[in-house]
């Protein structure tokens, strides 16, 4: 990424620090029907086919130079999986148009979602440029995976419209999207980004305050930091670890999340009596939270249980088959609605 043609404002100034009052509304989030995708790789491809299969007409815009391929690509591999779930009216991949520059993509958009690498620097100046480019007003949402906002919006010269908008991969398939702001975020342009994937079909979480890597991130990491540990050790394979959620906690994990499914441990007492019964186990060496060093031995025993689990499928192919079976879960459980989107 090139760094933002127009100066900009020192972080310490009171132009950088004071935000500017984001102009009224020009269109609802519910009638916004032009989105600029800006990063096209996985997180921000994902995002293209998701609003491309809702029925908007999307802009995309990233400087590889085989992005435009690529992209459409990713859209005609999600395309079976959208269609599965239910398009919505006049939905197509022809609405999909890739721009030469930045400034083309964003020129009139109503809503744009920036999918850059997770480098913070990166992060900071490609926000300052959409800022400076995108049209007075218009809400610009970042995928970022577990910086805070505070952190990407220093230089921008009108942080106030700047959001996180997080969503967990793949983004047309999975319904979670973690919106928070930053300090010098207006809480309307939050509240307008909730609404907006709100109306693009998102299950909506909108946090009261930053924490790097949000929620589900969070949680995922501990989980994932443990399953290192376990491998490291020889205390588990990969496919044990697998095959302990797959068949154990995440069947019910589809169904509700951890806290409830802690309570019915509780029985008739729910979760008060779950603590008594199980509290002192918090001090039992179940877990370790620090992260494990990830050196050459762990790193190849990962890679080398994944590749035996895949037991000679694709990555295409595991990719379908995590598609169909994510839908036939959501399908199970009562998710979809009349038309099959995700709720």
């Amino acid at each position: 990424m090139t760094s933002p043609e127009k100066t900009s404002p020192d972080p310490a100034s009171p132009e950088a620090t004071s935000p500017k009052a984001t102009p009224p509304e020009t269109t609802p989030p519910e009638n916004a029907r032009r989105v600029a995708c800006v990063g096209a790789g996985v997180i921000g491809g994902g995002w293209v086919a998701h609003f491309l299969a809702r029925g908007y007409d999307v802009t995309a815009w990233d400087p590889a130079p085989d992005a435009a391929l690529k992209l459409r690509r990713l859209v005609d591999a999600a395309w079976p999986a959208l269609t599965s779930l239910g398009l919505a009216e006049g939905a197509s991949p022809d609405r999909l148009t890739v721009t030469g520059t930045l400034e083309q993509a964003v020129a009139k958009a109503e809503f744009v979602q920036e999918s850059a690498p997770e480098k913070l620097d990166l992060k900071r100046d490609l926000l300052t440029r959409l800022d400076a480019a995108t049209p007075p007003g218009v809400v610009i949402a970042s995928s970022t995976s577990g910086y805070p906002m505070t952190d990407m919006q220093t230089t921008a010269a009108d942080p106030s419209r700047l959001v996180v908008g997080h969503p967990f991969n793949p983004p047309y398939l999975i319904p979670l999207v973690e919106v928070v702001g930053g300090e010098h975020t207006d809480p309307a342009a939050v509240a307008w980004a909730a609404r907006f994937y709100e109306a693009a079909g998102k299950s909506v979480i909108t946090m009261d305050n930053e924490v790097p890597g949000f929620i589900a991130n969070r949680l995922q990491e501990a989980l994932w930091r443990e399953a290192l540990h376990m491998v490291a050790n020889g205390e588990a394979t990969v496919r044990d670890i697998d095959l302990s959620i797959t068949e154990g906690p995440g069947l019910r994990w589809a169904v509700m999340g951890p806290m409830l499914t802690f309570a019915l441990a509780g029985g008739e007492g729910g979760m008060a009596h779950m603590l008594d019964h199980f509290g002192p186990s918090l001090k039992s060496p179940w877990t370790r939270l620090e992260a494990p060093e990830l050196d050459r031995e762990l790193y190849d025993a990962v890679v080398a249980g994944c590749d035996e689990a895949a037991d000679g499928r694709s990555i295409a192919d595991l990719v379908a088959e995590r598609d169909k079976g994510v839908i036939d879960v959501l399908r199970a459980t009562g998710r979809l609605g009349r038309e099959g989107e995700a709720r």
